[in-house]
């Protein structure tokens, strides 16, 4: 096990995922650490299958790992894909934690999601809720996958004493996410609604369900911050939660979005579509208790994400 705080300088980090929205996060974030970045093209890995990720680890021994690497999507793809959701995940997360350990990798931080929870879990959720109900039905099949990743590394550091461990963010949104209406999340997908609304000068924006189940949203910048400073100051068996601190519903996230593109188009909602949880608010005290907080506010970052997408908008759409 690892002293803490866990030096990064002159280390080794491979970010798994790194073209993803929360792994390229990581890498800005690392570039502002002494250490030696790794990452892996699909063409070059695909980390489904497992003599990949063991020669990769073998020849490249990063010291560190994120994985961030994950096949993610909102209700539409869990709903379409539940066959890929829970295989992909449970491979590329096996293969990895345990590539990790035949290679004495000295610490890895594998990066879960708050849909681990269960559907009705007391509000705000702590991390003892964690399979005391039953979970969402609407992403069960990513939930169950990445539950199986927390109890891997738990079972890794209980049986061989390897320094893993598990970080769980809230919703995230931010530069890079994933703006597909089939696969995105809500704020993305609020987000180019919004956009096309204005193009358009249609009147109405159409969101899915009540528009009433509250969330609670943390900016990508900061939850890689929040990660590198788990990796250096977090050593235990229990997973920790990784949050904002604040919730609200998802008709003012859709009012936040409008405000942001400019747009005077109304809300519309539809309620014959699902709304998920009724509420999700992580209790991130731990994680503040070791002396983090977020830095960006909800209305900032979605300034900051219209950029991204306005800027990248081809590449976003396709």
């Amino acid at each position: 096990m690892n002293a803490l705080p866990y030096s990064l300088k002159g280390k080794r980090v491979w970010v798994a995922g790194h073209k993803g929205m929360v792994g390229s996060a990581i890498v800005r974030r690392l570039e502002r650490e002494d250490c030696e970045v790794i990452v892996s093209e699909r063409t070059q890995v695909d980390l489904r299958r497992q003599e990949q990720v063991e020669r990769f680890v073998k020849e490249r021994r990063p010291h560190l790992i994120f994985l961030a690497a994950a096949k993610v999507g909102g209700i539409l793809a869990n709903a379409s894909y539940p066959a890929d959701f829970l295989f992909d995940n449970l491979a590329i997360q096996n293969n990895v934690i345990d590539a990790a350990y035949r290679n004495e990798t000295e610490k890895l931080v594998f990066l879960g999601s708050s849909c681990i929870y269960p559907k009705l879990a007391p509000q705000p959720i702590k991390e003892d809720a964690l399979l005391t109900g039953p979970l969402e039905p609407t992403n069960e099949w990513y939930a169950i996958a990445k539950i199986a990743g927390i109890k891997l590394c738990q079972a890794y550091r209980r049986q061989y004493g390897c320094d893993f461990v598990s970080a769980m963010p809230t919703n995230l949104y931010g530069p890079g996410d994933n703006f597909n209406l089939e696969t995105s999340h809500v704020a993305a997908a609020l987000m180019v609604k919004a956009v096309r609304a204005k193009e358009a000068g249609t009147q109405t924006l159409e969101v899915w369900g009540s528009g009433k189940p509250l969330r609670e949203f943390l900016h990508v910048d900061d939850c890689a911050d929040a990660l590198v400073f788990i990796a250096q100051h977090y050593s235990a068996d229990e997973h920790i939660n990784v949050g904002f601190g604040r919730d609200l519903s998802i008709a003012e996230l859709a009012q936040i979005i409008l405000d942001a593109v400019g747009t005077k188009a109304s809300l519309a909602f539809d309620p014959s579509k699902p709304d998920g949880t009724p509420r999700k608010l992580m209790d991130s005290s731990r994680l503040a208790a070791l002396g983090w907080k977020p830095k960006i506010g909800l209305r900032e970052g979605m300034k900051q994400m219209l950029a991204w997408y306005l800027a990248n908008a081809a590449k976003a759409r396709a």
